[in-house]
């Protein structure tokens, strides 16, 4: 669970908070507080002007929660920890003064399509197809929810939530508003987020400042609500239905 790294770097006014973990970059909770740090470092520098969020890798975005570390929850408070570590991602890029820019190479899955609904804009590969899959494995995702609600709207939501078993494609996440950009291979789309994120450093800073501000009006609430919600799948993790459901994605 300790495996993988985050990573922070600020360059010409761009700062990159980039993740990697070995299991298609699911997220344990150390790697989510340590995102958390790297998105709040960044949103505090004098040097950083725009924040690029990246993963490593070709193939998988984010898979999402680190399924080992769910099967190591006991109690409910434990688990709403956990979760919290989703919600204070999600919050940091909120709460920053910077434009968060999304950059999505491969599938995102769970907590990945919300690290992408949690960005202020988002570039991705048309392999980037994306899938909630939390009903299938017994608890809901009500955490991300609010985020990937707001840039999708509910009739989408309900029905990438509804098919959990089923990938959408990266042209329906862009037709639903999750994606703003795609490109065809991951060489096009660097050069398309570095091209943006060159922009953006270049633009007055109080602009953009105020440009979120007006982004995420009507969020104010966040802190208490995706508390609220990490608590309500932090206990549902300790369901005898979602133990033994784990258990069989990870035999296969």
């Amino acid at each position: 669970m300790t495996e993988g790294q985050v990573s922070l770097t600020v360059n010409n006014g761009i700062a990159t908070a980039s993740f990697y973990h070995p299991a298609q970059n699911s997220l344990p909770s150390a790697l989510l507080s340590q995102l958390t740090d790297a998105i709040n470092t960044a949103a505090a520098s004098k040097d950083a002007r725009v924040i690029v969020l990246k993963s490593e890798g070709g193939r998988t975005f984010c898979a999402g929660a680190s399924f080992d570390e769910l099967l190591q929850i006991k109690d409910k408070q434990a688990g709403a920890r956990f979760f919290s570590g989703f919600s204070n991602v999600i919050n940091a890029c909120r709460k920053s003064s910077k434009i968060v820019i999304a950059r999505v190479q491969g599938k995102a899955v769970g907590g990945g399509v919300g690290l992408a609904a949690a960005a202020d804009y988002c570039l991705a590969t048309e392999a980037a197809a994306i899938k909630l899959s939390e009903l299938a494995i017994g608890i809901g995702p009500f955490v991300i929810s609010p985020a990937v609600q707001r840039k999708i709207g509910l009739q989408a939501f309900s029905q990438l939530t509804i098919r959990a078993s089923d990938f959408q494609s990266a042209e329906w996440a862009m037709q639903k508003g999750l994606y703003n950009e795609l490109y065809e291979d991951i060489p096009t789309l660097d050069q398309a987020v570095l091209e943006l994120a060159q922009k953006l450093a270049s633009y007055h800073p109080d602009a953009l400042t105020g440009l979120k501000k007006i982004l995420w009006e009507g969020t104010e609430d966040w802190d208490a609500l995706l508390t609220e919600r990490a608590a309500i799948s932090g206990e549902l993790v300790l369901s005898e239905f979602t133990q033994a459901a784990l258990n069989s994605f990870l035999k296969k």
